[in-house]
């Protein structure tokens, strides 16, 4: 008894210990983007800001302020998440509640779920999806960043097995109440199933906002990138615009690197203040969704 207490402490030390060096592995690296943009470009440029600003302002963050190109591509983020999100939570609940039936209720429910799963192991590729974007005259919109991928067939499956260990004896009494499909679905079901709606909705949310590579593709100007298209660009291509002599006076006094890392940490606050309040959701979500009865 002792020797496996002391091995039961043993493991839940290195345990704790790993948690931490891997929340250090994620918190560090954020610091140093924030402190660098908080510190004056000379501290920058000769490499001596770590994990605390030297010689501390704000002038990064009055360059961002003053610069519209990077509020659209915000606006354009923000207005992708709150569609993308409303329209994949939509298609991925209709098609979750039908194959969520066994097959005396829904006869080719095994077909549709075989065809949901070989989608997530075979695609057209990227030539045909611009192709069906390009033809149904959603290139250069919004919509080009919400519809190609508006169904996760993972989502659908987690959410799908969740419906089923939904008691049937409470689907069959509000049957007979005279209650229909419809009904059930949005008084009961969703109703006992807020955890793996959550978890789903910010799966979703962060998908989006953290999307770059499809607005590259779907986006002929450059004013309809959303925030993670434009920080590629600027991150990997120099910023060669003519500039006002307002901002030629503020990229005198910040660097090229403090500007970038204010920007890149500007465009992280609003999944950070969001995230908190959900992450709560995830573990009985997705236990929860993963298992099936």
């Amino acid at each position: 008894m002792p020797d496996r207490s002391i091995g039961r402490r043993a493991f839940a030390t290195l345990n704790g210990l790993l948690f931490v060096l891997f929340s250090l592995s994620c918190v560090v690296p954020m610091i140093h983007v924030l402190s660098v943009s908080l510190s004056a470009s000379s501290a920058v440029n000769a490499g001596e800001v770590t994990l605390w600003p030297v010689k501390a302002t704000l002038k990064s963050y009055a360059y961002i302020l003053n610069k519209s190109e990077y509020w659209t591509a915000m606006g354009v983020s923000i207005e992708r998440v709150v569609l993308g999100t409303a329209v994949s939570m939509l298609l991925t609940i209709l098609i979750a509640y039908p194959l969520s039936k066994n097959k005396a209720s829904f006869k080719h429910q095994s077909a549709f779920a075989w065809y949901l799963v070989v989608t997530m192991l075979f695609s057209g590729g990227l030539v045909p999806s611009f192709m069906i974007v390009k033809y149904t005259g959603i290139l250069d919109s919004v919509w080009a960043l919400v519809l190609p991928g508006a169904v996760s067939v993972f989502n659908v499956l987690l959410l799908s097995n969740f419906f089923r260990g939904i008691p049937k004896e409470i689907e069959e009494s509000a049957f007979m109440d005279g209650a229909g499909h419809f009904r059930i679905l949005a008084q009961l079901y969703l109703a006992l199933s807020m955890p793996i709606l959550a978890t789903l909705v910010v799966f979703i949310a962060v998908g989006h906002w953290n999307a770059w590579f499809d607005g590259l593709i779907y986006m002929n100007n450059q004013k309809n990138y959303p925030l993670q298209s434009y920080l590629q660009t600027i991150l990997v291509q120099s910023n060669s615009q003519v500039m006002t002599q307002q901002y030629a006076k503020l990229m005198s006094m910040v660097s090229d690197r403090t500007i970038k890392s204010a920007q890149v940490f500007v465009a992280s606050i609003p999944i950070l203040c969001v995230y908190p309040f959900l992450q709560k959701y995830f573990i009985s979500g997705i236990m929860l969704g993963s298992v099936k009865e």
